[in-house]
């Protein structure tokens, strides 16, 4: 029975770089592997990839396409996670939705002795020398891209437009680096959403891939590989699978409380005090959820 990755010794702690990298190779790899994916994701209700990640269906992801950060934080917040929701990013088509299940990765500053032993490993397994490619090369189309680069700007520049390019071909999506990328003026042009820290025109450089598919740190929250993953202009909000569902009928309940409520306000006949947050008045309480109940049947959701 596997421990937890962090328990291991070094060289178990920087092997979980192969995985979802060499499918054979899952279940003799120690560190957090396909099983311990499944241990620490056990309330996931949906079905998996091969790769242990919980497979939320495309029907609930779409169902969060008009999901704002707002909508989402209530929810979330009454089920206990408070930490899901990360801000500050600079935005490359903050207009675009960004919307999708997490593949996660995690560098950490270089130091020699131990990226040693991670490059041995790699060519042995016959993967090439640049360690961000090693992400990209195992993305599916649906996949958001999560990486913890721990902010870093110089030398943290995790794609350029050629590499920014393979992983919107690869999964249809944008991506997210807590750390900058370079070659703006070639990604633009993707029409992408891309959530980043900052610019930067160096390549990468200085850091080690310590882990895929791992828990990943970005900014306040702790993403696991499978959260769904929804960007707006505020920012990004992880959604763990088990809630999706709830989050979905919260998230709509919301948007068309506020469709009914910004409708009575323009028309200046009644004061935001006698609409807001509820109806004060029976009548027009009553006339709101009537309303409710009709959208929802019509949404399908009960």
């Amino acid at each position: 029975m596997h421990s937890p990755w962090y328990i291991h010794g070094v060289r178990n702690f920087v092997l979980p770089v192969v995985l979802g990298l060499v499918g054979a190779l899952h279940a003799q790899v120690d560190g957090f592997g396909k099983a311990e994916l499944v241990k620490y994701t056990r309330a996931n209700p949906f079905a998996r990839f091969e790769d242990g990640r919980p497979n939320v269906p495309q029907g609930l992801i779409d169902g969060l396409r008009t999901a704002s950060s707002e909508m989402l934080w209530g929810p979330l917040r009454r089920a206990g996670f408070e930490h899901q929701w990360a801000g500050g990013w600079q935005i490359v088509h903050p207009e675009a939705k960004l919307l999708g299940r997490a593949v996660t990765a995690v560098f950490m500053p270089v130091r020699p002795d131990l990226d040693e032993v991670i490059e041995e490993d790699a060519k042995a397994m016959g993967l090439g020398a640049n360690n961000n490619q090693r992400v990209i090369d195992i993305l599916r189309p649906g996949d958001v891209l999560v990486v913890d680069l721990f902010g870093k700007i110089d030398g943290g520049t995790f794609a350029g437009d050629n590499l920014a390019t393979a992983i919107h071909a690869a999964t249809g999506q944008g991506f997210v680096i807590d750390g900058a990328i370079r070659d703006l003026d070639g990604i633009h042009p993707l029409g992408i959403p891309v959530y980043v820290r900052g610019f930067h025109v160096s390549a990468i450089r200085d850091v080690m891939l310590m882990g895929i598919n791992v828990p990943v740190r970005i900014g306040n929250t702790t993403v696991m590989p499978g959260d769904l993953v929804v960007g707006d202009r505020e920012g990004l909000t992880f959604v763990p699978p088990h809630l999706v569902e709830d989050c979905v009928r919260q998230a709509k309940i919301t948007e068309l409380h506020d469709v009914w409520t910004k409708g009575k306000l323009a028309t200046g006949k009644f004061k935001a005090s006698e609409l807001y947050p509820s109806p004060k008045d029976q009548a027009l309480l009553r006339e709101y959820k009537v309303w409710l109940a009709e959208r929802m049947r019509e949404l399908g959701i009960e």
